[in-house]
């Protein structure tokens, strides 16, 4: 069995294969290369492996997730066949999913047949246009290269209904970063994936879940690396004349020392401009590849503010997940105005951490957020614009359960500049990129032989599933490299 060390201690200088990053893309690769054989070091800058599926401890007995981890029924599956039945067991449903804006107030499993139900009763939409509506969305995939965008896609099926419009994409929003403006299969794809069985979440929280990967990866022979920066991937020539990735420069931050490893591959779970630019160098790369990675726009980032209730008191059940905005008419674009109207309040009841010491409610508001509006914010309006947005979210949560700030006893807000600082994500982004990163991810291993990425590209993959589900894929294409490079 490995080991995990934050320590300058690695057992070999060179590996089959170095993951940079442990994010779920990333843990998920390099389980599967250990699992096939391959000797593996995974690297991770930050104390703890997870990426955006992170968490936070506080004193009085607080526990955070860093985001709302919501997820489709699609985990279940990924997880039971590519991690352990123990995981996969360990996810839930919920199926108290709420709305409140000035359009509509109303509960839903947020699944087809009840979503179906509230298109045709509730906002009277012909079951027709609906049946037809979701039959679309399942036939679409990457390849089509549909050219509507998501606006237009509603405005086919539901034309000049901006009440429809809000209750199909605003929780997509909070899911992958989307917007009207953005290709349709980026909603399309994501939202089917919800409404096969509705949304999930794992019991025990983000620590348990990346605890139980963690365990995994080490029976599988992984060894990890924290507090470990990748500084730079070593680019050789290849004998086809070809660049071709040979190593990984690492940084340890407990004493600053560096180390160079050699690889046979490398795999980066970095953000593809992070990947292609700054790691591996934009130098060798072919110049046009280097500048269609330059263009490759990023998605936006986000805010959350974390409100622990102390111990003894909770929050009423108002919900599981609850949409709220005060917006009409409906714009994706006020989604990530700085001062929006718009949350996401994730509760976290006893039962998501049912070992804990003793009952504990918490919740989790969440706005999607522009770095623009945030990177040259001096210290005091940096100061004065999270007070305000954490003032915000209670005042939205009190709305949803009166008397409930009393029961407060702490109040956390991060902001882009945050994830930018615990990620190293370029502009701090959540989503990753637009539509155009994944086709760089892909082209990736052509320009440099050895050179693969997996990550949140491309808005489709995306959050938990598509996270797990890329690294799988991309795994499988470094292990048939490296079959390859011994003939």
């Amino acid at each position: 069995m490995s080991t995990t060390s934050d320590t300058p201690t690695l057992k070999n200088s060179a590996y089959d294969a170095v993951v940079i990053g442990a994010g779920l893309a990333g843990m998920t690769g390099a389980r599967q290369l250990a699992r096939m054989g391959r000797s593996v070091l995974l690297l991770e800058q930050h104390s703890q492996l997870g990426g955006l599926a992170a968490w936070f401890r506080r004193p009085r007995g607080h526990v955070f997730d860093v985001a709302l981890h919501g997820f489709p029924f699609g985990m279940v599956k990924s997880c039971r066949k590519y991690w352990s039945p123990a995981v996969a067991g360990a996810i839930r449903q919920l199926t108290d999913i709420r709305f409140a804006n000035p359009d509509f107030t109303l509960q839903t499993t947020f699944d087809r047949a009840d979503f179906t139900r509230l298109l045709t009763e509730r906002f009277r939409a012909p079951a027709a246009t609906v049946e037809a509506f979701f039959s679309h969305l399942r036939a679409m995939n990457y390849y089509d290269r549909d050219g509507r965008t998501t606006g237009e896609l509603f405005e086919e099926f539901f034309p000049a209904r901006p009440d429809i419009h809000r209750l199909l994409l605003e929780p997509i929003a909070y899911a992958n970063g989307s917007t009207l403006d953005d290709p349709a299969i980026t909603f399309g794809i994501v939202f089917s994936n919800f409404m096969s069985r509705g949304v999930f979440t794992f019991t025990g929280g983000t620590d348990a879940f990346i605890a139980a990967l963690r365990d995994e990866l080490l029976a599988a022979g992984v060894e990890i690396a924290t507090s470990a920066s990748a500084e730079k991937i070593h680019i050789t020539d290849g004998a086809d004349g070809l660049p071709r990735a040979a190593g990984v420069r690492v940084k340890f931050r407990r004493d600053g020392s560096e180390r160079d490893i050699a690889a046979g591959a490398v795999l980066s779970n970095a953000g593809i401009k992070n990947t292609v630019l700054e790691l591996a160098g934009a130098g060798a790369v072919p110049a046009d590849f280097a500048a269609a990675a330059a263009a490759v726009r990023l998605n936006n980032s986000s805010a959350q503010v974390y409100l622990g209730v102390r111990e003894g008191a909770e929050i009423p059940r108002v919900g599981d997940l609850v949409f709220t905005s005060g917006c009409s008419p409906f714009s994706s674009r006020e989604l990530t105005a700085p001062d929006t109207s718009s949350r996401t309040f994730s509760i976290y009841y006893p039962e998501t951490r049912p070992d804990a010491p003793a009952p504990r409610f918490a919740a989790v508001a969440s706005t999607n957020q522009l770095w623009a509006d945030w990177a040259d914010l001096d210290a005091a309006a940096y100061k004065e614009r999270k007070r305000r947005l954490a003032e915000d979210a209670l005042a939205g949560l009190e709305r949803l359960a009166p008397g409930v700030r009393a029961a407060i006893d702490w109040e956390e807000t991060a902001t882009p500049r945050t994830f930018a600082r615990y990620t190293r994500h370029w502009e701090g982004a959540s989503f990753g990129t637009k539509f155009e990163g994944l086709k760089i991810s892909l082209e990736l291993p052509e320009r440099v032989a050895g050179l693969y990425h997996a990550g949140s590209v491309g808005i489709i993959m995306s959050g938990w599933l598509g996270a797990i589900n890329y690294g799988v894929i991309v795994a499988a294409k470094v292990d048939e490299y490296l079959r390859r490079q011994r003939g």
